[in-house]
């Protein structure tokens, strides 16, 4: 196997870990919630939390991961972020577990914007997107292992271990990651062939302008606004189904542990398909912007598809559309988060998607809060609309102020 491909497993192993931690409190929500007393609307400020210092920390880890480099980077953060869920064990209530989910939202924030640097160092454009959809491959498989492993895990040991056990997973990774991964340029185990490859087809590696000239760019600006309605969606399954399938649907945590890591299996395979859909049309020819924008928007289209499973009379019906919602939203993710790779040079790409991370994170954040006071006022049907048709205001906005997907700038 080519070294490339390695690589992007590692950082799919530790997006893995990163999902795993941040997904097991929705898993423990509803017993945690009742035995300290936790409201809906409290439990939603919880969420939210989580993304307003995810969002501070991509702000912060950006820059840092391009002045220190995506290796030390990236074990700084997997450490802090692992010591803070381990560090759940000891919540005692809102304000504990409001605290200890902003310190992992803040630590948790590198790991894309730290991937995504490693993928435009090592990958060359071509295979841009596969590489982003491979390790986006960790977030649904951290949220498929997730029920089952934390269900059993609660129910054998108590709810402590649910957070003591996956947090320990990311210090072994560190190790793992401190001793695999160096620049292609320089990495003792890569064939030559391979190491041409990637130096004469990757985007540009340096650049010559401050970070403050990137907002000169209408393109930074458009990823910007479209990323600040898109990330919701995700997050809402991510922090809610759970929830949603005990309340509404009658699901108990048996059920919880068959069924409920199902839609992000169908996650996994959306990424893997809208990645691989849109490196086969650059292959066949097609420019970058067509083959970026193109799936987009097909992503961005079969997300309305969520919009009959609030209404639908089974609750496997309902469960097996949100699994094609998913499945739809990651059609679009795995190329949409390739775009900062694609638009500026490696040694930019951490910074520009630790804003592009912290804008998602906001309006995820935002609009978190508000589904968590129309759930408790009017019930999830006015969330599943929001759900539907927030990907096609991404997709428009991106279109509208993103004309063309190329590389912006070059050494």
């Amino acid at each position: 196997m080519a070294y490339r491909w390695r690589i992007a497993i590692l950082l799919a192993i530790i997006t893995t870990i990163n999902y795993v931690d941040r997904s097991v409190f929705g898993v423990v929500a509803p017993m945690i919630t009742e035995l300290f007393a936790i409201s809906s609307e409290q439990y939603g400020l919880i969420t939210s939390g989580f993304l307003l210092a995810y969002g501070l920390g991509q702000l912060i880890s950006g820059p840092l991961i391009d002045r220190i480099g995506t290796k030390h980077a990236f074990s700084l953060a997997a450490v802090l972020w692992s010591v803070a869920t381990i560090l759940h064990a000891l919540g005692r209530g809102f304000v504990s577990f409001f605290s200890m989910r902003a310190l992992l939202g803040l630590a948790e924030a590198a790991n894309f914007p730290a991937a995504t640097k490693a993928v435009a160092q090592w990958f060359p454009a071509s295979e841009r997107s596969t590489g982003v959809s491979i390790f986006m491959l960790g977030a649904g498989l951290g949220a498929i292992i997730t029920p089952p492993a934390t269900v059993f895990v609660m129910t054998t040991l108590g709810w402590q271990w649910a957070f003591i056990l996956p947090g320990s997973l990311g210090l072994i990774w560190v190790w793992l990651w401190h001793r695999w991964y160096h620049l292609p340029e320089d990495h003792p185990s890569i064939s030559e062939s391979e190491r041409t490859l990637i130096l004469e087809r990757r985007s540009p590696q340096v650049s010559k302008e401050s970070w403050l000239s990137l907002l000169r760019y209408r393109e930074f600006w458009g990823l910007m606004v479209s990323r600040l309605v898109s990330d919701f969606p995700f997050y809402f399954f991510l922090f809610w189904l759970p929830q949603y399938l005990m309340d509404v649907r009658g699901f108990n945590l048996r059920d919880i542990a068959m069924f409920a890591w199902l839609p992000w299996v169908a996650a996994d395979l959306g990424a893997l398909a809208g990645g691989a859909l849109s490196s086969h049309l650059i292959k066949r020819g097609k420019t970058v912007n067509y083959a970026r924008k193109a799936v987009i928007w097909l992503g961005a289209v079969l997300v309305l598809v969520t919009i009959p499973a609030v209404r639908a009379e089974s609750g496997m019906l309902a469960l097996g559309l949100i699994c094609f919602g998913m499945f739809a939203i990651q059609v679009k993710g795995a190329v949409f988060f390739t775009l900062p790779a694609d638009l500026f040079p490696a040694a930019k790409v951490a910074t520009v998607w630790g804003v592009f991370g912290a804008v998602g994170s906001l309006g995820g954040s935002v609009l978190g809060v508000v589904a968590g006071v129309l759930i408790g006022s009017a019930g999830y049907e006015p969330v599943f609309y929001m759900i539907a048709f927030l990907h096609i205001v991404s997709a428009a906005l991106l279109m509208l102020l993103v004309p063309n997907i190329r590389p912006l700038e070059r050494p």
